[in-house]
């Protein structure tokens, strides 16, 4: 009975750090918060509804995320990062996301080709009622385009580098401020991936990647968004 009630305990805990963790990770996301800003503990418990405990652990996690780095006693600090930490992203994402395109050509499905298409479709929809369009929609279809590729490329430690990759910047990510060609130029890459994808050309999928994280970086390094 001890150790079901033990096992039990721990899962509750578990269940509570997720709900942290997802809870505190939007908040930076959404600029809740801005970078260097402190997150102290118990502010946190009571925001999310949990205790301390959970919150700890999922503050652990968004530090092994990139998202914050954690302080002895106070709690956490949201990252903030130079142009040279941003270069280093950028170019550690050109050569990942390659690489994951170019895995992707000989191992893509038609179902995800078909997913593929369906999310460039949607985005570009979206982009068509510039500048009055969603934003989040956008942010949300856009992810999933990029997780997608992700998942055909097969190489699930891929998966975790490039998240990793992908997270550190979206603290400063705002899609409103992201200009319509920089979006139709983003969608035209996104495009040209599937059907490099579609051929099964995978130096031609991986060249494009390229071109696209070093256009985000670009206008990341104006003042706008990124990952699209």
């Amino acid at each position: 009975m001890e150790e079901w009630e033990e096992g039990s305990a721990g899962r509750a805990t578990a269940r509570a750090a997720d709900v942290a963790y997802a809870r505190i990770r939007d908040g930076i996301l959404q600029s809740h918060w801005v970078a260097s800003a402190h997150l102290r503990e118990q502010e946190l418990a009571d925001m999310t509804g949990v205790s301390r405990t959970p919150v700890r652990e999922a503050l652990r996690r968004l530090a092994a995320d990139g998202l914050v780095t954690l302080v002895p006693n106070l709690g956490a600090r949201v990252n903030e990062w130079s142009d040279r930490d941003l270069d280093e992203i950028f170019n550690l994402r050109a050569m990942l996301e390659g690489s994951a395109v170019e895995l992707a050509a000989s191992r893509v499905s038609g179902e995800q080709l078909a997913a593929l298409e369906d999310l460039c479709d949607r985005m570009d929809a979206l982009v068509a009622s510039f500048p009055d369009f969603d934003d989040k929609a956008l942010s949300l279809c856009n992810d999933r385009f990029h997780g997608l590729l992700l998942e055909a490329s097969g190489n699930g430690r891929l998966k975790v580098l490039i998240r990793q990759m992908v997270e550190m910047p979206r603290v400063l990510r705002t899609f409103a401020r992201y200009s319509e060609r920089d979006l139709r130029r983003g969608m035209a890459h996104h495009r040209e991936i599937v059907e490099a994808l579609t051929l099964g050309d995978g130096a031609w999928a991986a060249s494009v990647m390229h071109s696209h994280v070093r256009a985000a970086r670009a206008v990341f390094a104006n003042g706008g968004a990124t990952d699209i």
